[in-house]
């Protein structure tokens, strides 16, 4: 499988401002193999420190500041000299060791030729506390699970082939339409988590699909137990197993009595922000205005929050691999394109997406690229009514607004109708 990701950690890599780097994102997203993948094809070699199975690493750090002596004792333990430049020196699960985290601001102020990189497991809740990180010291890059693109690379090479010579204003020929659509549904299926899709390459079986997903869910449930500090663990399970129930009701908007009859929000908040930090969680804040800049109107208040991977909120949610591929319409099929839209959307936009709703209207995400406002209608499926979005875009005259849906792409008066396959390619629609 090829990552964007790696594009990213090759400009890091050369970039004069370069700080050791930490790695983001939740358990199994592919952060490991993407920093061992970096480091074999971009260094003449890496050295591999994982915190969590060498307890001996710790006093390492905890003993020394130095970053010479460090290295030096580094050196020994993988059996290979470390070179500055040379060398990618990977430290994973650093959660573990809090003392190799703050060492990294030495390396910045006395080591910088060295190439460092960094991540953990749940890594972001503790980047979430104040303090318990060097601020300013580090470059921050999340790692999310595999977009659409990526997927289909993964999958069809082929048909990624066409995927990628698609340009704007060009319809998108019915048989190459109706292929892409076939690999969307899919996707909704799997996901993007590595595992899934590479079971997926290797024998083509659901079920053992259904039976990855399924243990990746425990796995999240069992680390609110061991990771969650002073959070309470019953919150944050009680909260992640609400979701779908949050995202059934017909506003999606999370409702903190769902997660317990009578609660307010001083019993889950605490819950929500470790979820979130961890990368559990996606949320997406209402906006009281659609202006720039949209992070001035959030109402803190009001926010939905989605799964991190579409293909485990299907598993969370229960529904039949058969109603994704045979049925055109479903039960909780709206939420369900909905949380597939943000995962692609993530990390496009230096602006997390918003949404918009009030007593007479919703636009179901809001966009600010750069000083530009755009709304984005979602279609799970060929439906061409949006009165609140129609209505938007007659009035304020954006400069882009995208429906997003199973039709095929369309430039429309005064928007664009985007195939939902399209999503991660969004931005290039507005360059």
């Amino acid at each position: 499988m090829k990552r964007k990701a790696i594009q990213d950690l090759a400009n890091w890599k050369s970039s004069e401002e370069r700080k050791p780097m930490v790695l983001k994102g939740a358990r199994q997203v592919g952060k490991t193999w993407l920093m061992k993948e970096f480091g074999r094809n971009f260094y003449d070699n890496f050295v591999y420190f994982n915190f969590d199975e060498d307890e001996a690493l710790k006093p390492v750090f905890e003993t020394n500041k130095n970053p010479a002596r460090i290295l030096e004792l580094l050196s020994l333990i993988a059996g290979t000299k470390i070179l500055p430049g040379g060398t990618l020196i990977i430290f994973d699960e650093i959660q573990e060791c809090p003392e190799a985290l703050n060492a990294l601001k030495y390396f910045k102020e006395q080591a910088n030729d060295y190439h460092i990189i960094a991540a953990g497991s749940l890594l972001g809740t503790l980047l979430a506390q104040p303090k318990s990180y060097p601020v300013g010291m580090i470059n921050l890059l999340n790692i999310y699970p595999l977009t659409f693109d990526e997927y289909l690379e993964a999958v069809d090479t082929s048909l990624y082939a066409f995927y990628c010579s698609i340009h704007q204003a060009e319809k998108i020929e019915a048989i190459f339409h109706n292929r892409l659509l076939d690999a969307y549904n899919t996707y909704l299926i799997i996901g993007g988590m590595p595992e899934c899709v590479a079971s997926w390459i290797k024998y083509k079986d659901p079920a053992k699909i259904q039976q990855i997903q399924k243990e990746l869910i425990e796995v999240y449930e069992n680390d609110f137990s061991k990771h969650n500090g002073k959070v309470n663990s019953g919150r944050i399970l009680m909260v992640f197993r609400s979701i779908v129930a949050q995202l059934a009701k017909e506003n999606e908007k999370f409702m903190y009595g769902a997660v317990r009859e009578g609660s307010r929000a001083r019993d889950f908040e605490e819950a929500i922000e470790w979820l979130v930090s961890a990368g559990m969680l996606n949320r997406v804040y209402n906006v009281s205005k659609m202006e720039h800049p949209l992070s001035a109107f959030d109402r803190l208040d009001c926010f939905k929050l989605f799964v991190f991977d579409t293909g485990l909120l299907k598993q969370m949610a229960g529904i039949d691999n058969a109603a994704i591929l045979l049925k055109s319409d479903y039960q909780f099929k709206g939420p369900l394109t909905e949380n597939y839209v943000l995962q692609q959307l993530r990390g496009q936009f230096d602006v997390e997406p918003r949404y918009f709703s009030d007593k007479n209207r919703e636009i179901d995400f809001v966009i600010q690229n750069g000083i530009e406002i755009i709304p984005v209608e979602v279609k799970s499926g060929e439906d061409k009514s949006a009165p609140s979005f129609k209505r938007y875009i007659t009035e304020q005259r954006p400069a882009y607004a995208f429906r997003l849906s199973k039709r095929n792409y369309q430039d429309e008066q005064n928007f664009t109708n985007l195939p939902l396959y399209l999503v991660c390619r969004m931005k290039e629609w507005t360059e």
